[in-house]
């Protein structure tokens, strides 16, 4: 019998899911694509339907249980895949819940189980006047649990499309928060409800297990294009600054990506010195024609750009796989999401976390100024020169002022030494960006610690006296964020 797991909750359990293969006895030897310690996971149980989610969480409410913690594919990579904070917990893999319950491109949203995956909601918006807010991730990656640990799209943070949550709660009643759709008349979405909205309770959060969601659908664009342009190194602050002046006046869409070399060579686009930014500019035919000229245009006359390249006439070329997957991602479609993946860490969705090369992420916001993209960018070359590490960066300008910037740090996940100095070089990434101001805005499991440090002791207190209140029996394992 599992430790810590008692005999008759296990019965119960088994009840309740009603298929040996979906509860592990022991589970199978765990790893994770970081390199972070496993911790000891005494069962996991795969639920097929919400019902059983509800069933499992009243079971579990009884005292001597472990707690439950709730994970939606798994694919969390780089910040610890499927791993809990810490150990004893019972897994609860939500992949199992898989339907798109509707789907209303009229009004632009889709209600989607927690197992629903990128790939499958992308394709089923496939000409269709709507699309996905895809993220530049594997295909395979869940719609739900993204948006829920608030990542970003290649269109707008996915904490945006997120407009209502089907939660069990502790107690296993089944609440629906922010907003959802009647049985006929929908109505137009409204996330924040009536009152005090409830919707975010339960994004980067431990208070209930997030089931099933409303996600908005951007409108697919008449014409869509990316346009990519190159610069070197020694422009990089002006660039930043020029990019910055277009977004803010809507000479394109959505975000705005810049891969350094290293960052673009992992991700599988051949070596080329400087940077290479992708923007998308759509619309009507007549705009996206509109914005292109003119954003020709102002980079010929700024003199920054080595070269400009639009997608409707300079496709990407074959082995260029980030400029591919960006062009498609634009258009909600994630044909060529798994080449990226593979290019990173040399393996496919179900083998990363087993086989794939060491891969890290840490995610600050920064303010949108070339002064501090580069600032930023240099602590990278601080962190490569004390470790031997040296880190990819991509710029994700979500808007005119606020940037993500996605630190990826590759390793031989098969040697010790290499693992150890990556670990060392993301404690160093933590304590030399926060002391710079710029502040992660997700967290791995490793430092899950830092919302101590990171946060206003009051509000966190809140927060936690909010937790007891609802989960007085600690049902829900503690996440990352508690």
């Amino acid at each position: 019998m599992p430790e810590n797991v008692p005999s008759p909750l296990l019965t119960r359990a088994r009840q309740i899911v009603g298929d040996d293969s979906r509860l592990l006895l022991p589970p199978p030897p765990g790893a994770n694509v970081s390199g972070f310690a496993v911790r000891p996971t005494p069962a996991v149980l795969r639920p097929s339907s919400v019902e059983q989610v509800l069933e499992l969480v009243r079971a579990f409410n009884t005292p001597g249980s472990p707690p439950l913690y709730a994970v939606s594919t798994g694919h969390n990579w780089g910040l610890g895949s499927r791993e809990p904070v810490h150990g004893g917990a019972v897994r609860v893999e939500l992949h199992g819940l898989d339907r798109i319950r509707r789907i209303d491109t009229d009004r632009g949203w889709a209600v989607v189980e927690a197992g629903v995956t990128q790939r499958q909601l992308a394709a089923r918006l496939a000409d269709t006047g709507r699309m996905l807010n895809v993220t530049a991730s594997s295909g395979h990656t869940s719609v739900l649990g993204n948006a829920l640990d608030r990542g970003v799209g290649l269109r707008r943070q996915r904490v945006h499309d997120l407009v209502g949550l089907e939660v069990v709660t502790p107690e296993a009643t089944l609440a629906r928060v922010g907003w959802w759709p009647g049985d006929e008349a929908a109505g137009a979405p409204n996330p924040h409800g009536l009152g005090p909205s409830l919707l975010h309770l339960y994004t980067q959060s431990d208070l209930g297990i997030a089931v099933a969601g409303v996600i908005r659908l951007p409108h697919r664009p008449e014409a869509q294009r990316v346009l990519r342009l190159t610069f070197p190194a020694e422009n990089l602050r002006r660039a930043v600054d020029t990019f910055r002046r277009w977004q803010a006046q809507g000479l394109f869409q959505g975000v705005l990506k810049i891969y350094d070399t290293t960052s673009a060579s992992s991700y599988g686009t051949r070596d080329t010195a400087g940077h290479l930014a992708h923007l998308s500019v759509g619309g009507t035919p007549a705009v996206a024609d509109a914005l292109t000229r003119i954003v020709t245009d102002e980079a010929e006359a700024s003199g920054l750009f080595t070269a400009v390249h639009r997608s409707d006439r300079t496709p990407p070329a074959d082995d260029d796989v980030v400029s591919r997957v960006i062009e498609a991602g634009h258009s909600g479609n994630t044909d060529h999401h798994e080449d990226m993946l593979r290019s990173a860490v040399g393996r496919d969705a179900p083998d990363v976390d087993s086989a794939g090369g060491g891969w890290i992420f840490f995610l600050p916001l920064v303010p949108y100024t070339g002064a501090d993209v580069a600032a930023a960018l240099r602590l990278l070359d601080d962190v490569h020169a004390r470790t031997g590490i040296r880190p990819g960066a991509t710029v994700n300008a979500l808007d005119p002022d606020v940037v993500d910037l996605v630190v990826s740090l590759r390793f031989d996940r098969s040697s010790a030494e290499r693992t150890a100095g990556a670990h060392r070089a993301l404690d160093l990434l933590y304590e030399m960006f926060t002391a710079a101001g710029y502040l992660p805005y997700r967290l791995d499991i490793e430092h899950a610690s830092w919302m101590d440090r990171l946060s206003d002791p009051v509000s966190l207190d809140l927060v936690r006296r909010i937790r007891t209140a609802l989960d007085p029996n600690r049902v829900i394992a503690p996440g990352r964020y508690s």
